[in-house]
């Protein structure tokens, strides 16, 4: 293989409501952490044990409106993107942040809508009846 890949896709639950920034111009950033569990059962003492590990998640602009308005704390999503680091300095203290900045959001549970079984593209059109589904990515093509 001659590149490099870096693509996330995580299943998890939310931990937290989105939190928002807006910027001058219109731009916007949403911030929410979710959890993924694995479980399994030890060897040594047949007990069942649970790993969970979080995740913080980056969105933006129209993705990070639809998410604050729909999304809430334990709800379950499906998420794609790709990981980025990011340093700052806090009180003379450096501090190391990785995050998933998504591109493609699937909603798997919400307890905001009692109507969950529209697809929403980045224009917000339905186009299927089974999930809703949120993405970033947009389309350079004429037609």
């Amino acid at each position: 293989m001659s590149g490099t890949v870096n693509k996330v896709i995580l299943v998890g639950n939310l931990g937290d409501e989105v939190k928002m920034h807006y910027f001058e111009g219109g731009d916007s950033i949403g911030r929410f952490p979710i959890a993924t569990s694995e479980t399994f059962v030890s060897k040594q003492t047949g007990e069942k044990i649970t790993n969970t590990d979080w995740h913080n998640i980056l969105v933006k602009n129209k993705l990070a409106e639809i998410c604050e308005k729909y999304l809430t704390k334990g709800d379950k999503i499906y998420c794609e993107g790709k990981l980025k680091n990011r340093q700052w300095e806090q009180d003379g203290i450096k501090r190391y942040s990785t995050e998933v900045h998504v591109t493609e959001l699937t909603m798997l549970t919400n307890k905001k809508s009692t109507e969950n079984n529209a697809i929403i593209s980045q224009n917000n059109q339905p186009t299927s009846k089974n999930r809703s589904t949120i993405s970033e990515e947009k389309d350079d093509l004429p037609f």
